[in-house]
Order: C-alpha cells, then sequence, then structure tokens
C-alpha cells in the first residue's frame, strides 16, 4: 500500500532582525512632538497616549522627559499640554541650513513683487510638497500656507511640476501610492488624468491646478533642478480666483515664472 506523503508545511518568512542601533526612547519622544498639529494644538495625557499609540505610562515618561527639556509644556489656563517654542529651533536649523532657501529667497522677492501674488518654493516629502520659501503678497489670500506645511503631490501644482521632471514609471508609483482623495469637486483623482496634466506640464514648463487642492485657490508652478538636471522641488505662484482666470494667470504670470524658476536652477550646485 502506498503511503502518502505529507505536504511540507509552509515556510513562515524571518522576522527582520532587530537593528541593535534603533533608539526606541528617541522614536517616542519624536512621535509625541509630531502629535501636536492644528487639529491637536494641545492635549492631555491620555490623549497623547492615543495619538502616539503608546501606553498612558509609556507617554508620561515621555512627555515628562520633552518638558524637562524645554520642548514641551503645560498652557497656563487650560493645563493640557502644548509644544512650546524651542521645537520651532529643529525646523528652524534645518531652514537657515538649506542650499534653496538662501539661493531662493532673493529671486522670489523679484517674482512676488513683479507677479503681486504669494511666491512659494517647495520640495518632496514622500507623496507630499513641503513648504520652505514663502514670499506673501499683501494682496487678499483665501489660505494660509504656511513655512513647514505640506501639500499633497497629485492635486497640486508644485506637486506635479516636480513630478514632469521623473520618468513616468516613477511618476506612476508615487500617485499610485497615494490616497488621492478628492478635495474639491474640482480634484483630479485618476491616475491617468493626472498624468495627462503631468504631460502638459513638460512641454509647456508649468503646471496648473484650479481649485483642486483649495477652494478659490489657484496654483502655477514650474519644477526646479540642478545643473545636472536632479529633481529638487518647484517654485509656484498662488493666485486667487477672485483676481485671476486661470487664462489670465498662464498668459502674464506663467512667463515670469518659468524665468525665474530657471533663474534659481541655474545656480543650484548639483
Amino acid at each position: 500500500m502506498a503511503r502518502t506523503r505529507t505536504p511540507p508545511a509552509p515556510v513562515e518568512p524571518e522576522a527582520p532582525a532587530p537593528d541593535p542601533l534603533f533608539n526606541q526612547s528617541l522614536e517616542k519622544g519624536l512621535a509625541v512632538l509630531r502629535a501636536f498639529d492644528a487639529a491637536h494644538r494641545t492635549m492631555t495625557l491620555a490623549e497623547l497616549a492615543e495619538q502616539t499609540g503608546m501606553t498612558k505610562g509609556s507617554a508620561q515618561r515621555t512627555v515628562h522627559t520633552l518638558q524637562v527639556l524645554g520642548y514641551v509644556g503645560k498652557h497656563p489656563r487650560m493645563r493640557r499640554f502644548q509644544l512650546l517654542p524651542k521645537a520651532m529651533e529643529i525646523g528652524a536649523n534645518y531652514l537657515i541650513g538649506h542650499p534653496l532657501v538662501q539661493i531662493a529667497h532673493p529671486y522670489l522677492a523679484q517674482l512676488a513683487n513683479a507677479s503681486g501674488e504669494s511666491a512659494n518654493v517647495t520640495e518632496p516629502v514622500g507623496q507630499d510638497m513641503l513648504y520652505l520659501v514663502q514670499l506673501v503678497t499683501s494682496k487678499f489670500i483665501p489660505v494660509f500656507t504656511p513655512v513647514g506645511m505640506r501639500i499633497p503631490m497629485y492635486c497640486s501644482s508644485s506637486g506635479r511640476a516636480y513630478l514632469s521632471t521623473l520618468p513616468d514609471e516613477q511618476v506612476r508609483a508615487v500617485l499610485l501610492a497615494s490616497d488621492r482623495p478628492a478635495r474639491t469637486q474640482f480634484t483630479l483623482t485618476k491616475v491617468d488624468a493626472i498624468m495627462a496634466r503631468i504631460a502638459e506640464c513638460r512641454q509647456v514648463g508649468y503646471a496648473t491646478n484650479c481649485e483642486e487642492l483649495f477652494l478659490g485657490d489657484m496654483g502655477l508652478a514650474a519644477p526646479l533642478v540642478d545643473r545636472q538636471g536632479n529633481s529638487m522641488g518647484a517654485l509656484h505662484l498662488s493666485p486667487p480666483t477672485s483676481r485671476w482666470t486661470m487664462e489670465e494667470a498662464q498668459k502674464k504670470l506663467a512667463p515670469m515664472l518659468i524665468e525665474c524658476a530657471r533663474a534659481i536652477s541655474s545656480t543650484i550646485a548639483s
């Protein structure tokens, strides 16, 4: 009688070996600092523990350490935890030492003065663009976008301008990795439709966004590259729909935007 062979048990993939140099305490401290945002300006200890996924005891030790170091404190009236000004030092040091910030500033001043609109420089972070420099016009602007704020690539002019410098397969991978919710009724969310806009940017030298990210806000952006053609970020203007139509903005603002982006790019060392 033939024996029935028992199939071998499936081999479970080995868990990655723990990193002996990874500091979990530092990870927790950074998680607490990152937990504070526009929706969570102040938090209780229980709320911080929930936001960071820590136990209450672990959160208490981490917050206490940050208090002693001066990064976190309690609101004098509400007695809830909040970030203190010292927390800005980390981000400020990044900006102060960033070569693109130093290079772009005088060009941004000229562009904002010539266009009458807010001029910005952003750089890529994951599937987002991070505001590095901004010169705000004295005229009314419908949306507050401070330095340090992140906006998604898929529906922003700056994100599309940056993506236009990358190969199509890399662009598609970035878009597929993005959630792509409809931020407004005008937001393009289909990958092929966004790819078509990026292809247009390659042809004309700038990307557009009309109320896809915020209602009342438009964007025109040109890519920034170094002397070797490596992607660095984007330069963009933020004309509101209350003062401009997209056709007018493309006709009057796009040429000065492209010229300014080329000037900045020519000074970026590889």
